[in-house]
């Protein structure tokens, strides 16, 4: 093989590692820049979650309503902004940041479920069903106080790789 044919496979293959070096970089960048808009919907989402569970207890119901109904978009927006990032860039994180993305999936789909049953209880308790409403509404803690699980492994997750997630 010719030195000039050497040279054509040398600068090819220095062209592919430098293509794949950016693309993991702007990868991990992507990732980095959605991840406090994810947690600050998460935030919020917990916010009127609780703000909603205030409100059934003092008989508003419509407001309630009003803020099971936010929460449940703070939270959805999150889960699909997760599973938006571990479609695209699962393959290039780190184990760290796959442990934090799964787990946090899997908070944000129990809490979902406990705005659902939230959001029966609201109906239930409105239409003076009281049993049905209280079931609905135990059901939503017991989830929630499930989804806190998940949540306090990704806080310690944070914690432990402080580094990372700055």
């Amino acid at each position: 093989m010719s030195s000039y044919i050497k040279l054509i496979i040398f600068i090819v293959v220095l062209l592919l590692i430098s293509v794949a070096v950016v693309y993991m970089d702007s990868s991990i960048d992507n990732v980095n820049e959605s991840m406090p808009k994810i947690s600050d919907r998460i935030v919020q989402g917990d916010k009127d979650y609780n703000e909603s569970v205030e409100l059934l207890n003092t008989k508003y119901f419509e407001q309630s309503r009003e803020k099971a109904i936010s929460s449940g978009d703070n939270y959805n927006d999150s889960l699909h902004s997760l599973q938006s990032i571990k479609d695209k860039y699962y393959k290039d994180l780190n184990q760290v940041h796959r442990d934090y993305i799964d787990t946090t999936i899997n908070e944000l789909e129990l809490k979902l479920k406990a705005v659902d049953s939230l959001k029966d209880a609201i109906y239930y308790l409105e239409m003076y069903e009281n049993y049905t409403g209280s079931s609905c509404g135990s059901d939503a803690n017991e989830i929630m106080y499930d989804a806190l699980n998940y949540q306090n492994e990704r806080n310690e997750i944070v914690q432990n790789n402080s580094k990372l997630f700055s």
